[in-house]
């Protein structure tokens, strides 16, 4: 059984509250996820992110398959990060931290990703020529999308 981890971070010229009140707002979501993913959010995104809050997400991660996607976030500290963990979707495990932590000039943003593919072996053969490679590139998207937004550090 293979446990993976995508860690990034990213640097913003922003405030602790902005950074906090956009990625705190899962209604944001859709605008740092790429187009081609089809992110549209059912339910659960109608109120201030809170411990214990189910959301019900369409994607449509590759070959134009929609996939339900149903997230719980399990841990809120305001300001300082969150959690949100798979209930429903397309991974065997999926648990994403985020992190904000003020520096000099803006603020430090940390993403820390442990996932499960299903499927046992071939889930691990799809990891380093599917999912890996995609999952870099959604992230890499959410960092151009957040300078776009908020500038360059």
């Amino acid at each position: 059984m293979s446990i993976y981890t995508l860690h990034k971070k990213q640097k913003l010229p922003i405030t602790k509250v902005q950074a906090w009140e956009f990625l705190s707002n899962p209604k944001n979501l859709k605008t740092i996820t790429p187009d081609y993913m089809g992110f549209n959010i059912l339910s659960g995104a109608d109120r201030p992110m809170f411990a214990g809050q189910i959301i019900q997400y369409i994607v449509t991660p590759v070959l134009g398959i929609k996939t339900k996607w149903v997230t719980e976030i399990t841990h809120v500290v305001e300001g300082e990060y969150f959690v949100d963990e798979q209930r429903f979707g397309p991974y065997a495990l999926w648990h994403h931290k985020h992190f904000i932590k003020p520096i000099e000039s803006g603020i430090e943003m940390e993403d820390i990703i442990d996932y499960k593919l299903p499927f046992g072996i071939i889930g691990q053969m799809m990891h380093p020529i599917l999912v890996k490679p995609k999952l870099e590139e959604i992230f890499n998207y959410r960092t151009q999308k957040l300078e776009e937004l908020f500038g360059k550090f």
